[in-house]
Formats: C-alpha cells, structure tokens, sequence
C-alpha cells in the first residue's frame, strides 16, 4: 500500500514500496505519465524516484486535500502498471574503462577500500564471480540500465541494470567515501550504477569513465531524465580522445514495456540495443 507524506506547505512525496524494483519504478513512471497528461492547475512538479514520487504544487491554487485526493486516484488507476508502455528513448554512452584518471583516484584511497591490493574492477570481478575485470566488463555493458532517477547532485543518473536479479551486478560503496571522483566516472554501489556528473565527493566503485558531457551547469542543462534506457558501449583511448574533442551522445526513441521485458528479458533486451545499430 502507498505510503503519503507531507513536507510543508507545496510538497506531497509518496512511497510506492519499501523494496527498489523495476517493477515499482515503473509504477513512479507510470504515474508520472498520467499526472503529467491531466496537470491539473496548481501542479507544479513532478519528480519520479526509486520506488516514490514526489510532487510540488501551489496550495493556493488546489487545495491539499484536493492534491492527495487526485494521487490516490491515479495510483489506483495505475495499479502495477500492466500494460502501461513508456515512450522513452535509449542513449548510447560510451565508457573508456580501466582509464587512468579513475585508476588514479582509486590509488589514492585505498586505504578506504575493502580490497587494498586490486583495483575497483578487478574486486567487483571477483566478488561477482568473474575470471578477471574483462569478463566483467563485458557483463556490464552486455545489457541496457534503467535511468530509475535523476538527482542526488544535479545531473547524476541513478541505474537499474535490466536484466533478472539473480543476474544483477552488485558492489558495495568503499568502506568510507572518497574526496574525491572525477567528473563522468560510470560508478556503481550495492545493485545500481550512475554517472557522476561533476567532480566531487563519493563513494561509489568507480570502472571507467565517459567522454561526453551529461551537464553543463552554466546554463542549467541536464542530459539525462528519469526512464531514460543507457547502452554502454567500451570504447579505446583513441576513441575517448575523438569524442572529447567532438562527439555527442546518440539517442533515439523507443517504446518500453515492461510485461514483455519480464516475459524474456533477454530478447527483449537485444530488440532495444538494435536499436542504435
């Protein structure tokens, strides 16, 4: 059952389930999608999550009860999302792994890391029970990541890796956070991956990094949006340094739905990273 709670005057934040799920990330999205079609006056925002949304409004211009009233509707009407389809779009994102811009960070803070003698890679290979970081690379970029939210610093795509549980890739976050992560580094931590979108603090294991911008803060601009689908693509050195110098992400518009992803994740999964060619 959907849990609702209030924060002040403007904000309604609503707990789909305690558990982080496709299943109930889809539900936010869906739910999302269908506020977003009515925007009633005073809605202002609508911010998905893991498994919750949040939503601003003007109390002046619809009245709280009236808010809530409107969210328990479409989260029964909603229900778990059986044949909702969201259209979205997969992004290509090209990921320079084993770099030695993230190689160096991690040198220096070992010392805060639950394997002092390997790299993040080659103890996320280990843990996971792969024979060495390239076989573990390969199993990363193998399968297409749910962008399930964006947020915790501006820009940063939290990602739900698309493939059955009991296959997902799974790291814990260093012992303590760093102080240090390069801008753009492809980090993981516990089941989800992200993009660090500027240079800062975190905790994260770190694997590679991407050559091409997700947020420019001088204008405001974030790349990424919640329900966005992320193929990584490994590329060379040469190539990280071609696309620094000119490149851009490519996109292009697909339709997900999620009851035929869950029939045969697999084939549904090689449909979607056709798509780019």
């Amino acid at each position: 059952m959907s849990r609702y709670s209030w924060g002040a005057d403007e904000h309604l934040f609503v707990e789909l389930a305690e558990e982080m799920s496709l299943r109930a990330n889809f539900r936010a999205m869906a739910i999302a999608t269908v506020l977003r079609e009515r925007r009633p006056d005073g809605l202002l925002d609508i911010c998905p999550a893991n498994a919750s949304y949040q939503v601003r409004f003007d109390p002046d211009r619809l009245a709280p009860r009236d808010m809530e009233a409107l969210l328990r509707e479409v989260d029964e009407e909603v229900g778990e999302a059986h044949g909702f389809t969201l259209d979205t779009r997969i992004v290509e994102v090209p990921v320079l792994y084993d770099d030695p811009w993230t190689n160096e960070t991690q040198g220096r803070f070992r010392d805060r890391h639950q394997d002092p003698e390997a790299t993040d890679l080659e103890y996320a290979a280990r843990i996971n029970g792969f024979a060495g970081k390239d076989e573990f690379i390969a199993a990363h970029a193998g399968a297409p990541w749910f962008a399930s939210m964006v947020g915790f610093v501006a820009g940063l795509p939290f990602l739900y890796q698309m493939v059955p549980r009991e296959r997902q890739l799974e790291v814990p976050k260093y012992v303590r956070p760093r102080t240090d992560t390069p801008a753009l580094t492809i980090g993981h931590g516990g089941c989800f991956g992200c993009i660090y979108s500027v240079r800062g603090a975190g905790g994260y294991q770190m694997f590679g990094i991407t050559p091409l911008s997700i947020y420019d803060p001088s204008h405001g601009e974030v790349y990424f949006g919640a329900g966005d689908i992320v193929k990584f693509t490994p590329i060379d050195r040469e190539r990280y340094d071609a696309l620094r110098e000119d490149g851009s992400l490519r996109s292009a518009p697909v339709s997900f739905d999620l009851d035929e992803f869950e029939a045969d994740p697999d084939a549904y999964n090689r449909r979607l990273l056709e798509v780019l060619g």
